[in-house]
């Protein structure tokens, strides 16, 4: 146990960065059009942290999570502090030029792959590790911000994502098992933990979310002996080892036994079974994540406060903590003037946390009294959340009780093709687009106008159908196959829906980060899910009406928008994925009857909501795959039906992907060079598969060969018959003459390949 000077009992996991209103964001972006210098973009920077420590420290957090800040992305902090970074980007002088060329690439250079943190809808760069990487640390950026933290008289404790988990999460390029590194590795850590003794740091908090998934004995024997040896070291602050997204398990009476001073456990997501087994370790400060720090619902103290109890008296020394990084929440509040009150009432965003953190850990420690007016305003929003009649709608749920097994099937593929070809009459080697094209600052002009009254509704209407008119022209011109309107009318492909059904609530300006400067303000989902009316059917059949071609209906599926939406505590997840499954396939039907003849029902979030363990697996997936098949399953077999996947690894949900039964899988596999490929032909697939061979997360424009390359690669696992020519994702945050110049490419190498 550390010095009880030095133990805390109040603090948060991490914390946000990109700026309340995006104000890194933009700094980020002015930077890579040249508006804005390095140094204005360092003030920027500093400005946002100076602001999120200050507040934090007023809050009542007597250890407050320093280092969290990124320009990017922490998992490529990380790889840029042990000297990690791609060789590929190595000739290039400015470091940080250097640092965004691997996160997004440039004309000349690759970026790094991107995935989903965990079962997060953030996205972290995968740095790619070899037997021969050089590891060297360059520790000045984090040395850094914690002397500007104690310059502000911050509690500071420097945070960094642990060596297990970034040999975990990282890429072998050669094939060689990275935690083989783990010896090369661990100086490093020593030796930055003496710099941040050395610079003032009392603790280090050093995150390995990756306990949290199945480890072989052989791995669980590698972390122990990484731990002992790190908790060894001679000159250290006090380690604190920050695990979330689930259970330990085994691992945490062996982590504790390491000689760790501090282990976090999140209680929000499956940790509560670890609850008897971190009582009874009392050498080891237990920061209990009783706050959840990846949903927005108030903490119900009744809950919570038993569990903080129980830990104590089991001998335990108790933190109260946020279950996770508060990246994953809205800033706060104060920047949702216009909520339901009684909605708002229920809620609670990242500052709201903070403080919830810190009544928590008042109560436990000083008695209820002390805070007993918060207590009461808490106990008195759980209620009325609970009595709301909006949580439960009869109608829907007894029009999902009558449905039996043909609601979620269809007829086989194999029959379904015949008919699709014969409606559709297309070519070898289909061209089309995942779905969104740019936004243009008419858009943006546009829905400024309209949300300040400048505008009416239908000026805005006609505005939107100019900008569909263009982009159908656009795609005709450039020779594509099967055409999309573009979705100027949306601004996010989860709020557009969730703003048009019951049971959700969008917000204004609840930003959330999802990788670098994309940001997005996930719905929040608070009832049972009703669609009153369609939400598509005019702008689609508008689309169509401009062209002979093939225009897709653009649906988001039920998976993704609970995915990307904060959902519901109070129910299964499955629950909830079934009544947006029934509104998604009444609209497929208004669409088809519409005459629509092929609907997209995007899944890019399928491989997201993945149970981390093994065991809880299979479950999720089977009520995944039948939400999907329920929202597409009541078309008929001359519909096609499309759906796209990206930016997860999608290797352990392979199956599922062949279960969704759709005509054509779009998945992503520009960065990842086709792998997934052979794994779909490992799992059986024969349905049609359009590997993405364009890179929209980064502003190269591939060439005709590239692509044609990437397409003859292709071939050799998919026959020709069966594979489709797109991007790896919609095109909404690319600039308009990249995806002209991208996209004739892309119909130049189908051409010649036809």
């Amino acid at each position: 146990m550390p010095n009880p000077q030095n133990i805390f009992t109040a603090t948060v996991l991490g914390l946000p960065r990109i700026g309340p209103h995006r104000e890194l964001k933009r700094a980020v972006e002015a930077y890579w059009a040249g508006r804005l210098d390095a140094a204005a973009l360092h003030e920027v920077a500093a400005g946002l942290r100076t602001v999120a420590l200050t507040a934090a420290r007023d809050a009542g957090l007597d250890s407050v999570p320093v280092g969290t800040f990124s320009y990017y992305d922490h998992v490529l902090d990380t790889a840029a502090l042990l000297g990690a970074l791609p060789e590929r980007v190595a000739g290039i002088d400015d470091e940080l030029d250097r640092y965004f060329a691997a996160a997004r690439g440039t004309a000349d250079v690759a970026p790094l792959e991107m995935t989903k943190w965990f079962d997060t809808n953030y996205h972290y760069l995968v740095p790619e590790l070899a037997a021969t990487t050089a590891f060297a640390l360059h520790p000045e950026k984090l040395l850094a911000e914690l002397e500007e933290a104690r310059q502000l008289g911050i509690p500071a404790r420097p945070v960094l994502v642990g060596p297990v988990t970034f040999l975990k999460l990282a890429k072998s390029v050669d094939g060689s098992d990275l935690l083989d590194r783990l010896p090369d590795l661990l100086p490093l850590y020593e030796q930055l933990l003496g710099q941040l003794a050395a610079a003032g740091a009392e603790w280090v908090q050093l995150d390995e979310p990756a306990l949290v998934t199945d480890l072989s004995d052989t791995e669980q024997a590698t972390v122990y002996t990484a731990y002992r040896r790190l908790a060894a070291a001679m000159s250290r602050p006090a380690l604190l080892v920050a695990t979330y997204f689930g259970r330990l398990g085994a691992v945490l009476p062996a982590l504790a036994e390491t000689g760790v001073d501090g282990i976090a456990i999140d209680l929000a997501a499956g940790g509560a079974a670890d609850v008897a087994a971190a009582a009874a370790l009392s050498d080891t400060l237990i920061v209990a994540g009783v706050v959840d720090g990846h949903n927005v619902w108030r903490v119900d103290p009744d809950l919570a406060l038993p569990v903080l109890r129980d830990l104590r008296a089991g001998g335990a020394t108790v933190a109260v903590s946020s279950s996770c990084s508060l990246l994953h929440v809205p800033y706060g509040l104060d920047t949702e003037p216009d909520l339901e009150p009684r909605l708002r009432s229920w809620l609670a965003f990242g500052a709201e946390k903070i403080a919830e953190v810190r009544v928590l850990a008042t109560a436990l420690h000083d008695g209820e009294d002390a805070v007993a007016e918060a207590l009461e305003i808490a106990r008195t929003a759980v209620a009325d959340r609970k009595a709301d009649p909006r949580l439960r709608v009869e109608s829907v749920r007894a029009r999902l009780a009558e449905l039996d097994a043909d609601a979620i099937s269809r007829t086989p593929a194999d029959e379904r093709r015949v008919l699709q070809q014969r409606r559709l009459n297309l070519p070898l080697l289909p061209t089309t687009t995942i779905g969104s094209f740019p936004q243009t600052s008419r858009i943006r002009v546009a829905r400024a106008e309209l949300r300040k009254g400048q505008i009416d509704q239908a000026e805005y209407d006609n505005r939107m159908r100019a900008e569909i008119a263009e982009v159908i022209a656009l795609q005709e011109e450039i020779g594509l196959d099967v055409l999309v309107h573009g979705e100027p009318e949306r601004n996010d492909m989860v709020q557009y829906f969730a703003e048009q059904l019951d049971g959700f609530a969008a917000t204004a300006n609840a930003w959330v980060q999802s990788y670098g400067t994309r940001c997005v303000r996930p719905p929040i989902l608070f009832g049972d899910v009703v669609r009153p009316s369609a939400m598509t059917v005019e702008w689609s059949t508008y689309a169509q009406s401009l062209t002979a071609k093939p225009v897709k209906g653009m649906l988001t599926g039920p998976v993704t928008i609970l995915a990307w939406s904060f959902v519901r505590d109070d129910q299964p997840r499955a629950d909830s994925a079934r009544q947006i499954a029934l509104a998604i396939r009444d609209e497929t039907v208004d669409l088809e009857a519409a005459g629509i003849g092929v609907i997209q029902v995007d899944e890019p979030a399928l491989r997201e909501l993945l149970p981390l363990r093994k065991a809880d697996q299979a479950a999720y997936l089977a009520w995944a795959v039948d939400a999907f098949r329920l929202s597409t399953s009541g078309v008929a077999d001359g519909t096609q039906v499309h759906t796209h996947l990206c930016y997860s690894e999608f290797g352990e949900i392979i199956g599922a992907i062949a279960e969704l039964d759709a005509d054509v899988t779009s998945i992503e596999a520009a960065r990842s060079h086709m792998e997934v490929l052979d794994d779909l032909n490992a799992a059986g697939f024969d349905l049609g598969v359009g590997p993405g061979v364009y890179d929209i997360h980064s502003p190269r424009v591939p060439g005709a060969e590239e692509i044609e390359r990437s397409l003859a690669a292709a071939l050799k696992a998919v026959p020709a018959e069966r594979l489709w020519v797109n991007p790896d994702c919609g095109l909404k945050t690319r600039h308009t003459e990249e995806v002209v110049a991208s996209l004739r490419n892309l119909v130049a190498a189908a051409q010649a390949l036809r």
